[in-house]
């Protein structure tokens, strides 16, 4: 999609209005000013004036998912996390990153593609904390080695480095900010320990409320969507 044409239906402002800004220096793509309209590449976030534009009729969720269902809509076995969700409020919902069926915590669920690609693209390196409890105590080395990177089973690459903290004998808070599969859980295979139970309680700086029962979930603000642009 071309920047103007972006501009143009997000604002309602005309073409010709929208060229004048973008050759102003009124308008950013990831936060450099463009001297002319282009071609937008998926994910990449516009401002004008500094604030956020997105296209209108855009919705963006939290959801507390409980364990027991499934963030894709193609599991012939389990039910999804839209099915948690009125009828009404499902349609052209994608949901935002996964997490696995007994892992429960913060998922987010939008229309806006490009928001959803920023969250969960490599590049990006959203933070992402999970409480996780462990199947036995961790041990001050295996610490050191979640902060470090760790070298996961049929992956020679070491993990991007983590903020791993215990705040119990056997809980731990790990803050990693990439996305491999099934990743905590094999970070803790990797230094010799199981994780029993998985929730994930932030992305970014969004943090899942307290209030936000298992299965519930309300429209984010404003601001909060800003937050994750």
């Amino acid at each position: 999609m071309r920047l103007d044409y972006f501009l143009a239906h997000a604002t309602g402002l005309s073409r010709k209005q929208v060229k004048q800004l973008i050759s102003s220096g009124a308008v950013t793509v990831e936060g450099i000013a463009r001297p002319k309209s282009g071609h937008l590449l998926r994910g990449e976030s516009v401002r004008l004036h500094g604030e956020l534009v997105r296209l209108p009729g855009e919705r963006y969720l939290m959801l507390h998912k409980p364990a027991g269902v499934v963030c894709s809509t193609d599991d012939p076995q389990h039910a999804s996390v839209l099915t948690l969700l009125p009828p009404d409020q499902r349609r052209d919902l994608r949901i935002v990153g996964r997490l696995d069926i007994d892992t429960t915590g913060l998922l987010l669920l939008t229309t806006d593609g490009q928001w959803s690609h920023r969250i969960t693209s490599p590049r990006t390196h959203c933070p992402k904390r999970y409480r996780a409890t462990l199947a036995a105590p961790l041990n001050e080395h295996a610490l050191q080695q979640l902060r470090d990177g760790v070298v996961l089973h049929d992956d020679p690459t070491p993990t991007r480095p983590a903020l791993a903290e215990m705040i119990d004998d056997t809980v731990l808070l790990l803050t990693l900010t990439e996305g491999r599969y099934h990743q905590v859980k094999r970070m803790l295979a990797a230094v010799g320990n199981r994780v029993v139970a998985l929730h994930r309680e932030a992305i970014g700086p969004l943090t899942l409320e307290a209030d936000l029962s298992p299965a519930m979930f309300r429209a984010l603000t404003d601001s909060e969507v800003a937050a994750l642009a």
